[in-house]
């Protein structure tokens, strides 16, 4: 039984309310804080979660208590507030994706190694059942030598739903950094780290329309492309095909397929945690499903930083990682480089596929060797 945790969260927006619930499930977190620019949102966060103290950016990373902060700011403050998190000697986790750009990335994971700090980053939906189960199989040899891939995130934007999706159509938004972090880590998690991408990208309309109930009517620039497609190198020789948008809309593309030597595997939407995963293998007329090997099945988010929390007490790497999340960002950047300058670009980032999931965890989050 490890020592849990005191966490704090800075950004009490929507993605706030899941991590906030998820934290009870995780025996290796404590949540002793949570913090907002807008004071009654931290208030009424607190309320409804019962989280002890609701406070200022300010006063949560003063506190010797918290040991470990969950940044889940807008994505211009991702890199900021991560930074002086570090510099008040706590660990962080971000939500996707890391920084914005990859010096503030950079920055970030240069400052928590010379204090000794750890640095993580969703997605963490690579460690639910569905995802694993892939893992698992692709390790397994179900599908023989990874020879190619495809990702595809089609959809019309945020636009219609979401509360203030003005941030999505700036530098550091995008369907490719919104979106594209949750299949870039599913990829290279299952395929490892990619060598060199080219791409092509484009805004498809210089202005949005908001058409969700609050701020209907609006008109939101767009100022960062909207339709993106990458093609990746990986450094084991297989190649993949990426596509996100926010102008398509409708699609019948799969999520994810991943294409071996002896078969085809159909991977789940990675925004998710579950299945299904459908397999198909050389000679075989119909597709398989196949039995989840792995649970965190439901919506798990957060099992990153339980993951970081009990790799901390137990000094091993943890899996949702900053090196891992910077390949990431790494690859995105790449990809509207490529597009901007009409040519490949090799990577000098890499990553190293994180130790999967012990087959046999519940949904208690206390021991996540």
């Amino acid at each position: 039984m490890i020592t849990p945790a005191n966490v704090g969260i800075i950004g009490c927006g929507n993605i706030s309310s899941i991590y906030l619930e998820n934290s009870r499930m995780f025996d290796a977190l404590n949540v002793v804080a949570v913090a907002d620019i807008d004071p009654d949102r931290a208030q009424a966060r607190a309320a409804e979660y019962n989280v002890p103290k609701a406070c200022s950016v300010e006063e949560l990373l003063a506190d010797p208590d918290i040991e470990i902060v969950i940044n889940l700011t807008t994505p211009d403050a991702h890199g900021p507030v991560a930074l002086a998190a570090l510099n008040a000697g706590k660990h962080v986790y971000n939500e996707k994706p890391l920084a914005v750009t990859r010096d503030e990335a950079r920055a970030l994971l240069d400052l928590a190694e010379r204090k000794g700090l750890r640095v993580g980053c969703a997605p963490d939906t690579f460690l639910g059942g569905g995802l694993q189960t892939c893992r698992k199989l692709i390790d397994d040899g179900w599908i023989g030598e990874p020879i190619g891939a495809t990702a595809f995130m089609m959809s019309h934007g945020p636009e219609s739903w979401h509360p203030n999706p003005t941030f999505f159509y700036q530098p550091g938004g995008g369907p490719m950094f919104d979106m594209g972090p949750y299949y870039l880590t599913a990829l290279c998690v299952l395929l490892g780290p990619v060598r060199r991408v080219t791409g092509s990208a484009r805004i498809s309309f210089a202005e949005r329309t908001v058409t969700g109930e609050r701020n209907y009517g609006a008109t939101i620039p767009v100022n960062t492309p909207t339709h993106v497609a990458g093609v990746l190198d990986f450094a084991s020789g297989a190649v993949a095909t990426i596509i996100t948008s926010f102008d398509v809309w409708s699609s019948q593309l799969p999520c994810i397929e991943i294409y071996g030597s002896r078969g085809t595997l159909s991977v789940p939407d990675p925004n998710t945690f579950d299945g299904p995963v459908l397999l198909r293998r050389a000679g075989a007329r119909e597709w398989s499903s196949m039995p989840l090997s792995h649970g965190f099945t439901r919506n798990s988010r957060g099992i990153g930083v339980a993951d970081m929390a009990t790799a901390i007490r137990t000094d091993r790497p943890h899996r949702a990682s900053g090196e891992l999340a910077y390949h990431v960002l790494d690859i995105m950047h790449a990809i509207h480089d490529a597009s901007r300058e009409e040519r490949h670009i090799l990577l000098r980032s890499a990553m190293t596929r994180p130790k999967p999931l012990p087959l046999g965890l519940g949904e208690r989050g206390v021991d996540l060797e």
